[in-house]
């Protein structure tokens, strides 16, 4: 593994989206694709942001339907469900740039493996988006890449 570098078991092309993608739209992918995270470009196609599942929650935990009552197994709202969507959008965003985390884990393809099995591990991320000089993606590592080339190697 040590010889390895981390564009030789990085997974490629990247799936990403931009600022402006309805956050719906990023969803309906992260869940199509089996992924956990998704990179955040801007409209020359540079890396500003990352979207994960983590950042999802977070905002989806946000959310208050207000004060109920329960009569006979039925739920009653105290508060006009006319303005959930409203605060639906306030907690979640519409777009991925309105939720998306603005500080990104990158690496470049040239780094050792063991330095980006370190760079995940401290940063407790799951991935590690690769960059060209452009700061544009080129691969995505993961944790289990990484597992997959320990594995192969022994």
């Amino acid at each position: 593994m040590v010889q390895q570098s981390v564009s030789a078991v990085m997974s490629s092309p990247v799936l990403s989206v931009g600022v402006d993608t309805p956050l719906q739209e990023a969803v309906k992918l992260m869940s199509e694709h089996h992924v956990s995270g998704l990179p955040v470009l801007d409209a020359d196609g540079s890396l500003v942001g990352e979207l994960t599942e983590q950042d999802l929650m977070v905002r989806e935990s946000g959310f208050d339907a207000g004060p109920y009552v329960m009569l006979l197994d039925a739920v009653i709202y105290l508060r006009n469900p006319l303005q959930w969507d409203k605060q639906v959008h306030q907690v979640l965003g519409s777009t991925v740039g309105e939720v998306m985390g603005r500080h990104p884990h990158t690496c470049a393809g040239d780094l050792p493996l063991p330095g980006a099995a370190k760079q995940l591990h401290e940063a407790s991320t799951q991935r590690l988006f690769v960059l060209d000089e452009a700061r544009r993606p080129v691969g995505v590592l993961t944790r289990g890449d990484v597992v997959r080339a320990l594995a192969a190697d022994g």
